[in-house]
């Protein structure tokens, strides 16, 4: 099996705005989507195996490199940071160096884990990808930023949670490895919106009931009206736009979207399962990685997912796996109600 070409920006989004009146939205979108196809035809990659985890002689820290692929499209561009470098002139630049510790951070001090491998897997972002590229991308190797198009989007690394989001489908990859289609193609994508929902939470020390529960907020143009990609709180209703059309995502199992497009409709069904945690993390108040998170964590590394998993047997091991390190408490309680009020069964 080959590790995902996972992006923040559904094709179906893109799709959308392709078939815009605004020459400059549509021809920005065509060639995202172009740079897309040509990114995901290139790295088909065996999914790598991650080293075996080992206590290390000292605290884990992180070894971030960014690069600067100057508007084109070869990777991993010209390196302009590397770890423990000072802050450079580029912004975009200091973002990603910030991003890829914050994400670090949250893994090592919410988790104990070493990088999204467990073994201290080098953290590698390219900047100012193609032109006008309007998306982010995990490869299989590193992250991969757009400047956006300055008509829909704007710069890929202004909103943290992009880059964890990103990450995270690293920490999925050397882990479940949740194949990218249908229902476990969405919980990949869940998986990656709590991690990063998590690691903007975690960089700003907010509790769940503080926190906004979106993904992408800040990344849209002042023009467009829409606040965020998704929503996990309320999903369906992060935008509303006359040249991006509405938010399709459901919030429940009755409005679950059937189609051939977007790998099955991942980005759009993950909608179900990012609400599902949300309503645990609420339930259960504090901070969202501390009982919630740890759940969704060891349900991941736990060796109990197959590669297509689907919902209710996701939803089933996060019972389990409340059980196993909370016992008959609070916790099993909050995560089999969430996952009723969403439509789908635990047992």
């Amino acid at each position: 099996m080959t590790s995902p070409f996972c992006t923040i920006v559904p094709p179906h989004l893109l799709e959308h705005l392709a078939a815009s009146e605004n020459p400059a939205v549509a021809a920005a979108a065509r060639r995202t989507l172009i740079a897309d196809a040509s990114a995901r035809a290139a790295r088909l990659l065996p999914r790598p195996a991650a080293a075996a985890p080992g206590a290390p002689a000292e605290p884990a820290a992180p070894r971030r490199t960014v690069h600067d692929a100057q508007r084109r499209t070869g990777l991993p561009g010209v390196k302009v940071r590397d770890e423990g470098d000072a802050a450079t002139a580029d912004a975009t630049v200091n973002r990603a160096y910030a991003g890829l510790g914050a994400t670090f951070a949250l893994f090592r001090d919410a988790f104990g884990r070493d990088s999204m491998d467990g073994a201290g897997l080098p953290l590698i972002a390219t900047v100012h990808y193609d032109e006008k590229y309007g998306n982010a991308f995990w490869n299989g190797e590193q992250m991969v930023f757009g400047d956006g198009d300055d008509e829909i989007f704007l710069d890929f690394t202004l909103p943290v949670d992009v880059i964890g989001h990103e990450l995270a489908h690293g920490f999925t990859q050397y882990t479940a490895n949740l194949e990218y289609f249908s229902q476990s193609g969405a919980l990949n994508e869940s998986v990656s919106d709590v991690f990063g929902a998590l690691v903007k939470q975690h960089a700003l020390g907010q509790t769940a009931d503080r926190a906004d529960w979106l993904i992408g907020e800040g990344l849209f143009h002042p023009s467009v009206q829409g606040t965020a990609l998704r929503s996990m709180k309320a999903p369906g209703t992060a935008y509303d736009d006359d040249v991006l059309g509405k938010d399709p995502q459901p919030a429940h199992m009755d409005d679950y979207v059937r189609t051939g497009r977007d790998n099955g409709g991942v980005h759009i069904n993950s909608g179900i399962p990012n609400h599902a945690f949300y309503l645990v993390a609420t339930e259960l108040g504090g901070h969202a990685w501390e009982r919630a998170g740890l759940i969704w964590y060891d349900v991941m590394t736990s060796g109990v997912l197959a590669p297509e998993t689907r919902f209710a047997e996701f939803a089933a091991a996060t019972v389990a796996a409340a059980r196993a390190r909370y016992g008959d408490a609070a916790e099993i309680q909050a995560v089999t109600k969430a996952w009723a009020t969403v439509g789908v069964p635990t047992d």
